[in-house]
């Protein structure tokens, strides 16, 4: 995941530990090539035997001011000895849960935890600096019953060569958020919002020439700061496209989709009037304009509705979320876990235990939602939405159940399920690159933009060709 806000949002602090006890290894472990514990096939794939003492640390405890998260954070942990009375559960003081900085300080000293949080975008990293134990083996419907359920695309993220490294956590994909008070009060049904450019366009208009004397604008986007490489990146894969090649070597974005998309934005802008006179140009722009009631739409992942609530006034009731434009695929970003390289079966075999048990259980762990509600934990918004099948269907219903926020609002965004897709390669770098193009369109309105994409795509591939 690479946005910047994002990772603030998300990142919470540990605390110090709980057990002192040193890691126990199995007696039948054995040392592979790199350095780390291997169980054999046969054995990697049973559950953790409740009776084995075993001792892991894991980062990324909610901190102290997060009262509700800490205390369900060290309830949790007292309702999984119930279960693995053996088990002792170091938890790390680390806030953030990520600093780049220091993850990567970390893996080239290989002093992560033994179950270490990352960002989903991760992966190739801590490939890289050799530190991500292969849990190929050891995951499956027995150590994670939801895992059938567990939507292909997430685990995708962060399996390499067919092997699976981690266990997603959170997660988002991008969307439309809209204001539906907006909508209502603009003459447009809130409860059917655009799913397509040409549908945006014309609600925005709508919404301008109705409400644009009050100074609410349609639609808002970005052209700097990378969110507007970013939004553009979300809008393309909403199309079905990609940024760059399925190699990873060349630019890929130049094309029909993007032109169309560039001159819809620049029609909204320009044509319509129908957006701010300037572009964003910093996170939190779009969500402090939404939070007022000054824009109706812009593309954004979930998580930005409870923040528009607690930050900038907004009301949930207000707040809507609809699939990304085109609805083909969306950007995904989100945490996980991966387990150290040195590990051994037993302190896998622990994190595999707890990670199920803490984030990938219903009606348990973060998907408690009784206990949320009862701790004042909003309950009811679209994230994590990493299940498909039964078991998106009993989280939606427990959801519905204990609701705090208006589950009906984001009815069309959960229904679509959008298959995810992560970031491109160079994503940052490749997301500045994007900027200009954004920018150019919503600065100039003589913009021709065949000329803005062809010389980002020129920018693009020298990147790319450096392995920048």
């Amino acid at each position: 995941m690479s946005r910047i806000r994002y990772r603030r949002l998300v990142a919470f602090a540990l605390v110090a530990g709980i057990g002192l006890t040193s890691a126990a290894c199995s007696s039948s472990d054995k040392k592979d090539d790199n350095g780390g514990s291997k169980a054999s096939s046969s054995s990697a794939g049973t559950p953790l035997d409740p009776k084995t003492k075993v001792t892991i640390s894991v980062d990324c405890m909610p901190p102290t001011t997060k009262k509700p998260e800490r205390k369900q954070w060290l309830d949790d942990i007292a309702e999984f000895h119930k279960t693995y009375p053996n088990v002792t559960i170091n938890s790390k003081d680390t806030f953030p849960c990520e600093d780049t900085d220091k993850f990567t300080a970390q893996l080239q000293g290989s002093s992560e935890t033994d179950v270490f949080y990352s960002y989903v975008t991760d992966l190739n990293q801590v490939l890289d600096a050799g530190q991500a134990a292969d849990i190929t083996d050891y995951v499956n419907d027995k150590t994670v019953p939801n895992l059938k359920d567990i939507d292909p695309n997430v685990l995708a993220i962060l399996k390499d060569g067919g092997k699976l490294y981690g266990l997603p956590t959170t997660n988002y994909s991008m969307g439309l958020i809209y204001n539906r008070k907006i909508f209502k009060d603009a003459g447009l049904d809130p409860d059917k919002p655009p799913t397509t450019w040409d549908e945006i366009r014309t609600d925005a208009k709508v919404i301008q020439d109705k409400l644009g004397s009050k100074g609410i604008h349609g639609f808002f986007e970005y052209g700097a700061g990378n969110q507007g490489g970013w939004h553009l990146t979300s809008a393309l894969y909403g199309a079905g496209n990609s940024v760059v090649s399925e190699d990873g070597t060349k630019a890929a974005f130049n094309g029909p989709e993007a032109t169309s998309i560039l001159q819809t934005i620049h029609d909204m802008r320009w044509v319509d009037n129908s957006m701010p006179a300037s572009a964003g140009k910093e996170w939190g722009e779009s969500q402090k304009a939404m939070g007022a009631g000054q824009i109706g739409m812009y593309l954004a992942a979930p998580d930005d509705i409870q923040l528009m609530v607690q930050q900038y006034g907004a009301n949930f009731n207000d707040l809507g979320m609809a699939p990304i434009p085109g609805g083909k695929t969306s950007l995904m970003g989100g945490n996980d876990y991966f387990f150290k390289k040195s590990d051994s079966p037993d302190q896998i075999k622990a994190g595999i235990a707890w990670i199920n048990f803490k984030f990938l259980t219903l009606k348990k762990g973060q998907f408690n939602y009784a206990r949320n509600k009862a701790d004042g934990i909003p309950v009811g918004l679209p994230q994590p939405f990493f299940f498909t099948g039964q078991s998106k269907a009993t989280d939606t219903a427990d959801k519905t159940q204990y609701a705090t926020v208006p589950v009906a609002n984001y009815k069309s965004y959960v229904d679509a399920q959008v298959p995810v897709k992560g970031e491109p390669p160079n994503a940052q770098k490749l997301y500045t690159v994007l900027d200009t193009v954004m920018s150019g369109v919503l600065s100039n309105k003589g913009a021709d933009i065949g000329k803005l994409l062809s010389a980002a795509e020129t920018q693009a591939n020298q990147l790319l060709a450096a392995g920048q």
